[in-house]
Parts: C-alpha cells; sequence; structure tokens
C-alpha cells in the first residue's frame, strides 16, 4: 500500500513540523568546550530540522511549538523564516527576565575527531516548549482549515514533559482524522526519560502513524523490539536482523506504512559509512552505500534522511528514490557545520544520481 498524501492545492503547507528548537553553542572546529574562549551559534532541533530543510528544497514548511519573545526567541524565528518557514502558528510567550517559567533551550556541541567522539551537553531545563499543554494550540482548525500535506514530530517532542506527550497524542488525533500523513521519528533521548517511560508514552502513539523513523537502538528502547545479534554497544548491525524486525514492527502495527533508518558504521569521529533502508509498499529498499563519508559535522545526519525521503513521498517519487534521496541529503548535511541544512536542490539531485565532488569551475 502507497501513503494516501493529500494533493498540493488541497493544502497551504506540504509539511508541518512540531518540537522544541533550541541554539547551540560549539567550539570552534574540534576544541574542547572547557577550553573555549568564543563559542559558534547554531539554531536546530530535531523537528525544526526537517521543516527547515525542506523549505530550503522549495517545499512549503511551517513549524510550531512555544517560544519565549525575547532576542533568542527572536533569532529562532528569524532563522526560520529566513528559508520561508511559516511560523504563525508559534506560541509566543513572554519572558520573566531570568528563564525560570520559560526560556530558550540551549545545548553545547562539541565536534568529535579521530577517536574522540562528538558530545551534547544539555542546558534545556524551563524551556517553553516543554510547557506546550493540549489545547494551547488548535489543531483541528490548522489540518481540518488549513490543510497540512504531512506531519512531522518525534521523540524528542514526546520526552519533554507528561505536557508535551499529551500535546502529540492530541496533535497526531487531529493529523490522522484529516487525513495528514504522520511521520514520527523515535529519536530516544536517554538524558530526556528512560526506556521504560518512552515505551509507555509512544505505544500510545504509534496507532496515528504512517511512517516510523529510528535505527536498531530507537526500536529496541522506545518500542521495545530487538534487534537480534546485536551487543550492548550496539556497535555493528546485522541488516538482515534489523529487517526481520522492521517485518514485527509493521505486522504489529499495520497502520504504519513506511519505516526508514540509517544505517551508520562510525570509522572515527571524521569517517563514518553512511547507507540507509526504507520500508514502503510490502518491501524493503536500500540506498547506495556511502564508504569513508568524511563528517564535518555529524549533528543533524538522520533529520537530512527523514527530510529528504519526505521530500520524495511529497513529489510522488518512488520508495527506491525516496531512499536514494534520503541517505544522500543525510550525506550531504554532515558536509557542514552545524544542524540545520545547507544544501542546495541542485546539490542534492547531483549527488543522488552519483554525481561526484570535482570541482565545479
Amino acid at each position: 500500500m502507497s501513503l494516501s498524501i493529500k494533493p498540493q492545492n488541497e493544502a497551504e503547507l506540504d509539511l508541518l513540523s512540531v518540537g522544541e528548537c533550541m541554539i547551540r553553542l560549539s567550539p570552534p572546529g574540534h576544541g574542547r568546550l572547557e577550553y573555549a574562549n568564543s563559542l559558534e551559534v547554531w539554531v536546530g532541533g530535531g523537528e525544526f530540522n526537517v521543516a527547515y530543510a525542506l523549505a530550503r528544497l522549495g517545499m512549503r514548511t511551517g513549524w510550531t511549538s512555544r517560544m519565549v519573545d525575547n532576542p533568542l526567541g527572536h533569532l529562532i524565528i528569524n532563522h526560520a523564516r529566513a528559508v520561508g518557514m511559516d511560523t504563525s502558528e508559534v506560541v509566543m510567550v513572554p519572558y520573566d527576565g531570568v528563564g525560570i517559567k520559560d526560556r530558550v533551550g540551549l545545548n553545547f556541541t562539541e565536534v568529535g575527531t579521530g577517536v574522540r567522539a562528538s558530545v551534547t551537553m544539555y542546558d534545556r531545563g524551563h524551556a517553553a516548549a516543554a510547557h506546550l499543554k493540549p489545547g494551547e494550540i488548535d489543531w483541528k482548525r490548522i489540518f481540518s482549515e488549513r490543510g497540512v500535506r504531512w506531519l512531522h514530530t518525534g521523540g524528542i517532542f514526546t520526552a519533554l514533559s507528561e505536557d508535551t506527550a499529551a500535546t502529540c497524542k492530541e496533535m497526531l488525533q487531529a493529523a490522522h482524522e484529516a487525513g495528514t500523513v504522520v511521520s514520527y521519528d523515535l529519536n530516544f533521548r536517554s538524558k530526556l526519560w528512560t526506556s521504560e517511560q518512552a515505551q509507555k508514552a509512544t505505544k500510545e502513539l504509534v496507532q496515528y502513524v504512517d511512517c516510523l523513523i529510528g535505527n536498531e537502538e530507537d526500536f529496541q528502547k522506545v518500542l521495545g523490539f530487538e534487534v537480534e545479534g546485536t551487543d550492548e554497544n550496539l556497535s555493528a548491525l546485522p541488516v538482515e536482523n534489523y529487517k526481520r524486525m522492521v517485518e514485527r514492527v509493521v505486522e504489529t502495527y499495520p497502520n504504519v506504512q513506511v519505516v526508514g533508518t540509517t544505517l551508520r558504521e562510525v570509522k572515527s569521529g571524521l569517517i563514518n559509512n553512511w547507507a540507509a533502508i526504507l520500508y514502503a509498499e510490502g518491501k524493503f529498499h536500500e540506498s547506495r552505500q556511502f564508504e569513508g563519508l568524511e563528517i564535518e559535522d555529524r549533528v543533524g545526519g538522520g533529520d537530512g534522511f527523514a527530510s529528504g525521503f519526505a521530500y520524495g513521498f511529497l513529489n510522488g517519487l518512488t520508495p527506491q528514490e525516496c531512499v536514494e534521496i534520503g541517505a544522500a541529503h543525510g550525506a550531504l548535511l554532515q558536509s557542514t557545520r552545524g544542524d540545520t541544512s545547507q544544501i542546495t536542490k541542485d546539490e542534492l539531485m547531483h549527488v543522488t544520481k552519483g554525481g561526484s565532488a570535482r570541482i565545479k569551475r
């Protein structure tokens, strides 16, 4: 069965994403936080990044959340508007002057190199997005009156608080009833919640989801599906065993029509093997292998994959074309600093079709 996506003329937005967006502070290059005397400022969030990337590719996208009304909040809003994202549904709330009631979440990220991994340290307590409550946004008006072809959200947003988990359920129900395709990135974050908490909340949501995105750890920690043949460090992924796990997922949740995952083998902080698999229309589709992919910054690679394959489906492409675009987009996104995409449509199509990095003059 193929996804049933609304025609463009029946919706104002091709895709709406919902979730927290933070400001990321990173030492230049591969520096350490404890020795930093300057920090780069980037904007990003798992759900936000998908809408941002698709706007870069010419799609009509929007993002909504709960955002504090101060210069840092406007930094994020301005970043979204710069690529044409619709932010009209964002709930703006007053700043109390110290950030006890609501604030913009921060994360401090070191970009790894060699045998040293990239590391993120969160400073996101009291974030405005975590306080988004059911009823605060009129989801039925957005999906039924404005019209949205595709909704994207995920486990990071759901994990922020009990209120966001309840809001996510309210939102997914409204999208499902309006005939909007729903994609959900499992995105397990052990710093935000336990596996038990993740499973309890997520199993109530999957019935409204059309597309599930996640790696082997996400499916294990968030939905309780084990991949045979992996060790506790998940150092290797037996692809055929992963496929059997996906088959169990879609058998358990027959409403799920698409399952996507990235396949990453870490050789070093700067060299990864990279590929992707997409389950759609009852079978698996594998992308080309990007062996020895040189990494500038790995943050956001999975969001690049998600936005790439969503672009394919929204434009009526085949599942094989979708997985190729997703893998290529994720690879390209990791060639630049920061969380959000700096990739153009021409670059994406060039790499998707097997184009090289030969200099263009």
